[in-house]
């Protein structure tokens, strides 16, 4: 779960594009240049560092590769390639020639990573220091064999200092990679429904729609089940089109389970085995497969199915995998049919069906959706069939996923067509909602929000004529989140946005009523996550005894600095109400703990058995540490603290004399997973279970505050922080 800095920089940078012909596929000794730089490589971004080619330094050839450190700041600098393509095989390794000069502050190494950090290296643990002469050095990472490894590769400078680099060579499995075949998987060079599936006019009643629903359990159940399909050797989104024209016009019943038992029979033979995962590992969530022998399918038709359950699988799904350790699951391999606006008919039944059943089997939380998801299926059928354009295809998308209940969860990614639905413009101010009345608590611009008129405080009861509560009644539905005061936040961001230039609102201020016309702007215009930019410092005393620390910038390398200023304080506030990095987790815990010891509990899915979810793996925190923190340490919480923010507080509060204070939070902890739908949805669901060590859950719950402090209107005209008045309350009673 936890990532460096470095890392997640490494990450963003390895984003940009690069440039690939035939002739240069490699380039990995930089010998064919373009403006200066090796073709196909790139370089990160960092002012006080430079990248050249070096013509008089060579391990080999005409050129090496040179990081210097000029001035400044200390940072790093990194140069990368990313490997085109797909390779068979089990380990990979980059090696290369490295020569450096007077390296301090840090180290000078390769790296490589893979999938985007689901493997990495970067030498951090026997970096190269000092002066050097050349010098082969190696990195080896794991591929994973049913997926399309994204492979970056490069070298690095951290700290001050230059480094050469040169002779790169990239092996799978002790074979030159610039002699191996690309791996194109059978599944990959099935084209045959590029253009649309063909399929159109379903006409729909009960018959039709409960046999639907019995393909989609099917075709699911097969698609991470079945060891045939799991090899890739199969398109299963168009194997769904193959057997959908002939389904469609089944009769009976006795004919649909015929089709089923026929389509099964015809992907192949396999063997057979009772897959057990672990029996020493306590169980969270079975899967749900009840539905093969309730579903009054035919003798034969169960027979299979059950078979097919029995199989005997890998461990390995060409359509599914799971990060080590962690294991959240990646859909690496489903095609988005992003140029597909509107998806046909037969697109739209894949998108139902892909969906649901990523939730039936690799969603940690199912259980706790609140209804049988069964059901949802069966319900969505039409609702996905009868969309009439764009807008409406992902309006429907959006009110499946908002079904899951998980803050995780939405369409994300600027989808162009919902960002029209909702607006493309925003008024100045926020909205938050106070007992379920729409305040104005802060505005994205000073000087904007005093060209409204409206002032902190402010209780909006009508927009565009429309009464709040009825607005906030329609949004639900479309409002993924995992509990109502995280939708309520949802809604309050776009409770002002529109396609206008203009938006009409009603106000209440001490208890008078007043309209006006708001000015919009477009988010060029108007910066919307102003308040999240971290602009004070990081640390702070709110009184002569009590230090404040913001979560969401603090830096583990700031740490011991802050620690001696606060270590014979009387109370420590760490505010989680925004989203904190991961690097100073550790860090802080280690001054707040008097010991190591396990904070969360964490499951994790099956390949072998879709849909079981294990608690597999236990954080631990802290060290050994007498000179631990002796103060009260008060966490501030509220519905923004989601994911990280409520695993750093489960950690925090773990710590001797820690009490939370606030409100229930956003209820999605652990690591997100994103896929896509056709059309190029992108969607996400949490992607891991997070419980308490005590089995406690988290998940649509939230992190539940000891101390429950919600912002007041008076508070909010007075421009009070009540919560953090709070915690010093609480401390100095300590």
């Amino acid at each position: 779960m936890k990532k460096t800095t470095l890392i997640i920089t490494l990450l963003l940078m390895t984003i940009s594009t690069y440039c690939q012909t035939k002739e240069n596929k490699f380039n990995l000794d930089f010998e064919q240049i373009e403006n200066d730089i090796p073709i196909g490589w790139n370089k990160s971004y960092s002012e006080n560092y430079t990248v050249s080619l070096d013509s008089t330094i060579v391990k080999k050839g005409k050129y090496s590769i040179l990081i210097e450190f000029t001035e400044g700041k200390i940072d790093y600098k990194s140069f990368d390639f990313i490997v085109p393509d797909n390779y068979a095989g089990k380990k990979i390794t980059l090696s290369g020639y490295i020569k450096t000069e007077n390296v301090s502050n840090g180290y000078a190494g390769l790296w490589m990573m893979i999938d985007e950090g689901v493997w990495f290296d970067n030498m951090s643990d026997r970096g190269i220091k000092e002066t050097t002469d050349w010098k082969k050095y190696e990195i080896t990472l794991n591929l994973n064999p049913f997926e399309k490894n994204k492979i970056t590769i490069g070298g690095l400078l951290v700290g001050k200092g230059k480094v050469w680099i040169d002779d790169l060579t990239v092996s799978i499995d002790g074979k030159n990679i610039e002699e191996l075949k690309p791996l194109v998987f059978a599944a990959e060079n099935d084209k045959e429904f590029d253009n649309g599936s063909g399929i159109s006019n379903i006409t729909l009643n009960n018959n039709n729609i409960e046999n639907l629903k019995i393909l989609g359990l099917t075709w699911g159940f097969l698609k991470y089940y079945h060891p045939n399909i799991a090899k890739g050797e199969i398109n299963w989104d168009y194997e769904l089109f193959r057997i959908l024209p002939k389904y469609l016009n089944v009769q009976n019943n006795q004919e649909r389970d015929a089709i089923l038992a026929n389509w099964i029979d015809n992907l192949g033979s396999f063997e057979q085995e009772n897959n057990v995962d672990s029996d020493t590992l306590e169980i969270k969530m079975k899967p749900d497969l009840v539905w093969i022998s309730d579903s009054n399918l035919s003798s034969e038709l169960t027979s299979l199915l059950l078979k097919v359950k029995n199989s005997k699988r890998t461990g390995h799904n060409f359509y599914v995998s799971l990060l080590p350790i962690a294991g959240q699951p990646l859909f690496d391999n489903e095609n988005p049919y992003s140029s597909m606006k509107f998806p046909d008919e037969g697109f739209r039944i894949l998108a139902l069906f892909r969906y649901w059943n990523i939730i039936q089997y690799y969603f940690p939380y199912r259980y706790a959706i609140g209804e049988d998801w069964k059901n949802v299926l069966q319900e969505f059928i039409p609702k996905f069939i009868n969309t009439k354009n764009e807008t409406d295809y992902t309006l429907t998308a959006l009110e499946l996923i908002a079904r899951i209940h998980d803050s995780h969860a939405g369409v994300w990614g600027s989808n162009q067509i919902l960002n029209k639905y909702e607006g493309t413009s925003y008024a100045a101010p926020h909205i938050v909602f106070i007992k379920n009345k729409a305040v104005v608590d802060y505005f994205y611009d000073e000087k904007l929000g005093k060209e409204t008129g409206l002032e902190l405080g402010d209780v909006i009861s009508k927009v565009n004529n429309q009464i709040v509560d009825s607005i906030v009644q329609k949004k639900l539905k479309l409002t993924s989140a995992s509990n109502y005061s995280t939708q309520l936040r949802e809604i309050g961001r776009n409770l002002l946005r529109t396609n206008d230039s203009t938006v009409n609102v009603e106000l209440i201020r001490n208890d008078e009523k007043f309209s006006k016309i708001l000015k919009t702007y477009p988010v060029n215009e108007i910066d919307l996550w102003n308040k999240y930019r971290a602009k004070d410092t990081c640390f702070k005393f709110v009184s002569p005894t009590i230090g404040y620390i913001n979560n969401n910038s603090i830096k583990a390398e700031e740490l011991p600095k802050i620690w001696q200023l606060i270590k014979e304080t009387k109370g420590l506030i760490i505010d989680n109400r925004y989203t904190p990095m991961y690097d100073h987790l550790d860090s802080l815990c280690g001054y707040l703990y008097p010991k190591n010891k396990i904070f969360v509990k964490l499951t994790n899915g099956s390949i072998k058995t879709p849909g079981l979810f294990t608690f597999a793996f236990f954080d631990k925190i802290g060290k050994e540490n007498t000179d631990y923190y002796k103060g009260k340490v008060v966490i501030l919480v509220n519905e923004l603290t989601q994911s990280a923010g409520e695993y750093h507080t489960m950690a925090y509060s773990q710590s001797p004399n820690a009490i939370v204070i606030g409100s229930t939070t956003a209820g999605a902890d652990g690591n997100m997973t994103v896929f896509y739908l056709p059309g190029g949805i992108k969607s996400g669901i949490s992607g891991q279970g997070v419980n308490y060590p005590d089995g406690r859950e988290t998940q649509r719950i939230g992190i539940v505050p000891d101390i429950e402090v919600k912002p007041t209107i008076e508070g909010i005209k007075n421009g009070r922080d009540e919560l953090i008045e709070k915690a010093i309350e609480v401390i100095n009673k300590h």
